[in-house]
């Protein structure tokens, strides 16, 4: 019998093989993020794909996550009851517990060292460690997107973003930004959310690290969108009642892009010399990257800049490399000059991003601090847990409030740290949403490209590939 003859028709076997799928035991799995990167996961590669149960989501990075439930509202028809979210620190008892045949990494900014310890505590617990690729999360969008992405927290991408979005907007181009996620409230809320007013800030119950990335936007005239549903948020960006020709993905921590990007920005830093190439997915960013922006090169060592153009070119020969520095100014110098200062951070720069200088730091020494006084002494409530939890932090104060308790800790650290005065290097106004009972000055920072090319050379590149005017 010739081979022909043994074959079966082919709509007999796509019956056989769907009745196969149908009755092949789904297999477990738990997704192992920190509320952003771990739900867009589990969006768009595993809800509605009956191979697969989610079992758990496990939570790490941000505080008070664990506990609750990704809601049923949000999760689909294959999950009735909604999933629960636990502390990562159950995971091998839930791998065993659970049954769970995988378990998918889906968080940023982490060193290898610390995805491949999360991958041998999942493998001796029996299950398969994987890492999601842009191939199974990325969205296509209907207008041409420009994604901009860092290396590391802290590099220097909200300036870049802003800048760029600055370009557009002097062509005449309605830009709708698109950030990446920061639920940590209420998730059937926080679907989908727009921003336009500052009035929306409060609306959305947003914590202090979500209005640090959303209120410049707003500011300037532009709409961000955020939330849990990313194809959901792009589809209600592409049809902005404002108006969109392009989408400008405003990536988080070091992760890549949730939508295919026309143009690809990555952020690298020289403080952080050699990070561009041991942080993940700081590594993929960079691999992807048609233009790389080496910012702060007004302060970091030249030999850490040479490193960093070396490692470029080791892994990325083809990107357009942009010089750039990040210039501060203070709204009154005098506040800092001879004075014992209190210097508010950013919080997720100093926490997972691990830096040791911010803006605020920068501006205590250029204006001619006295001192910058410890605030260690003087902490109250969850910031004593984010200085065990980060002890790397030092003398400086992170802005945390991913919540009420916390924005009350912070109020109450400040306020009673024994100081002249506080530098605020936030791109928020804290005195918008706590009481400071010292002086303050804030600091502000924007991008400022060195040189050629720079990114109004990208920018005029990509418009006249994509012919928008």
């Amino acid at each position: 019998m010739s081979f022909r003859e043994k074959t079966i028709p082919l709509h007999t076997f796509n019956q056989l093989f769907n009745l196969n799928i149908y009755h092949m035991e789904r297999k477990n799995v738990i997704i192992i993020g920190a509320a952003g990167r771990d739900f867009h996961n589990f969006n768009t590669h595993f809800r509605g794909n009956e191979a697969y149960r989610v079992v758990a989501f496990t939570a790490a990075q941000i505080p008070d996550i664990d506990g609750r439930k990704y809601p049923a509202e949000l999760a689909g028809d294959l999950y009735p009851e909604g999933i629960p979210i636990y502390s990562e620190e159950e995971l091998p008892e839930l791998i065993k517990k659970l049954k769970v045949h995988d378990c998918v990494f889906s968080y940023s900014d982490v060193p290898y060292s610390r995805v491949m310890a999360v991958g041998a505590i999942v493998n001796a617990a029996g299950a398969n460690f994987i890492l999601l690729g842009p191939g199974d999360t990325q969205l296509k969008s209907s207008k041409p997107v420009i994604a901009v992405g860092a290396v590391r927290t802290g590099c220097g991408k909200s300036q870049t973003s802003r800048r760029v979005i600055e370009l557009l907007m002097e062509k005449g181009l309605k830009v709708v930004a698109v950030r990446h996620p920061m639920p940590y409230g209420n998730l059937v809320e926080q679907n989908v959310q727009r921003f336009a007013e500052i009035s929306d800030l409060e609306k959305h119950h947003c914590t202090i690290e979500e209005m640090e990335e959303y209120e410049p936007h707003v500011v300037r005239g532009n709409v961000i969108y955020a939330g849990v549903d990313y194809e959901a948020i792009l589809r209600e960006a592409e049809k902005d009642p404002k108006g969109c020709d392009v989408v400008l993905w405003d990536g988080g921590n070091n992760d890549f892009s949730f939508y295919i990007p026309d143009l690809m920005i990555t952020v690298a830093d020289p403080h952080r010399a050699g990070h561009e190439l041991s942080y993940y997915p700081g590594e993929v960013t960079l691999r992807l990257a048609d233009v790389v922006v080496i910012n702060k090169i007004d302060s970091a060592s030249p030999e850490n800049i040479q490193k960093v153009r070396e490692n470029i070119e080791k892994v990325n020969p083809k990107a357009r490399v942009v010089d750039a520095a990040s210039p501060i100014r203070v709204d009154d110098p005098s506040v800092i000059k001879g004075k014992r200062v209190l210097v508010v951070e950013d919080g997720p720069t100093l926490t997972h991003g691990e830096m040791k200088i911010g803006a605020g730091v920068v501006a205590a020494r250029k204006y001619g601090a006295e001192e910058m006084v410890d605030p260690r002494p003087f902490l109250a409530g969850k910031l004593q847990e984010t200085f065990q939890t980060y002890p790397g932090i030092g003398s400086l104060l992170p802005a945390m409030g991913y919540g009420k308790e916390q924005l009350r800790d912070l109020e109450a650290t400040i306020n009673r740290t024994d100081c002249d005065a506080v530098v605020i290097g936030t791109p928020i106004d804290l005195n918008r949403i706590i009481k400071i009972n010292k002086p303050t000055t804030r600091v502000y920072y924007d991008l400022q490209e060195i040189g050629k090319p720079d990114l109004e050379d990208v920018i005029d590149d990509f418009l006249r590939k994509h012919q928008l005017k």
